[in-house]
């Protein structure tokens, strides 16, 4: 109960500012002579207004499946706390994968026989239904992030030119004639959540100096009239879109090896600077 309590209150924390994220939509009003006027009024910008009720369902589902994990055959110690078990034995043994990272943790402890078969498929089943919350509040925020603008100091904090970016051994990998995202992540060192962002952040930075070059080849393109120089710029175009395209397909794979690999760079860039600009918005702003 505390801790679900704690949990109510920081998710109350966090979204009290979301009341002050307004924007001004057309309303219609009627008064009490029966007239109708046509006012604005404030409403949560659109953004939230699609998404937070989606994510407080999800957190609903979320209390729900921790509520049903009462007077459960398994119970919680600290790492490197000895506790007795069932028999009175105080034997503890660490497991191998939590000695290092995530210490905070505390290690689940089992009776000596073992779950019971009916209480093994329930914790499978929740376990099941947690992983679909985590994809679908992991979508909403990848929509959301999506939408926000990249903001002027991303790009121009990005190197001139992929190589730069990505390293030797990723670049000559991803211009090789043939790529496979799969082959290529097998062969770098992810044994970490840091090493995993590390290269996360430098693909995503190459995608986006790639794209930014095909879009100045583009302009340059509509600016000349000299055949070679056409050719030659929409041959660099072309690498340019392939090799993008390359990358984002590399950084797909990358996120689905790791579901829960933390932001990008990138994505705290479009957090800290976040503006998005909406149509209507917009027009209100040239109302105003």
């Amino acid at each position: 109960p505390e801790k679900k309590a704690m949990w109510r209150r920081e998710m109350d924390w966090l979204l009290c500012v979301s009341d002050h994220i307004v924007e001004l939509v057309p309303t219609w009003q009627t008064f009490p002579d029966g007239t109708r006027l046509e006012i604005m009024t404030s409403r949560p910008r659109s953004d939230l207004y699609i998404n937070l009720p989606a994510l407080r369902k999800l957190d609903h589902m979320l209390l729900e499946t921790l509520e049903s994990f009462r007077d459960t055959e398994f119970w919680y110690v600290d790492q490197g706390i000895c506790a007795p078990d069932c028999d009175g034995s105080a034997s503890f043994r660490r497991p191998a994968h939590r000695r290092d990272e995530k210490w905070w943790l505390p290690v689940p402890r089992v009776p000596p026989g073992g779950l019971r078969e009916a209480t093994r498929r329930q914790l499978e089943h929740k376990r099941d239904a947690a992983n679909q919350i985590l994809k679908a509040a992991m979508a909403i925020n990848s929509n959301a992030l999506a939408e926000m603008d990249v903001p002027d100091s991303y790009h121009d904090s990005l190197p001139k030119n992929g190589r730069a970016t990505l390293g030797d051994i990723i670049y000559r990998y991803i211009t090789s004639e043939q790529f496979s995202p799969d082959c290529l992540l097998d062969c770098l060192d992810l044994s970490s959540e840091y090493q995993a962002v590390e290269i996360a952040n430098r693909v995503e930075a190459a995608v986006y100096v790639w794209r930014r070059r095909g879009t100045a080849a583009k302009s340059a393109g509509t600016k000349s009239s000299w055949g070679m120089v056409k050719d030659m710029i929409m041959d660099t175009e072309k690498r340019g879109d392939l090799l993008a395209e390359r990358a984002e397909g590399l950084l797909i794979s990358l996120k689905q090896r790791f579901p829960g690999l933390t932001q990008t760079s990138l994505d705290m860039s479009k957090i800290q600077y976040n503006k998005v600009c909406h149509w209507h918005q917009c027009n209100i702003d040239l109302l105003r």
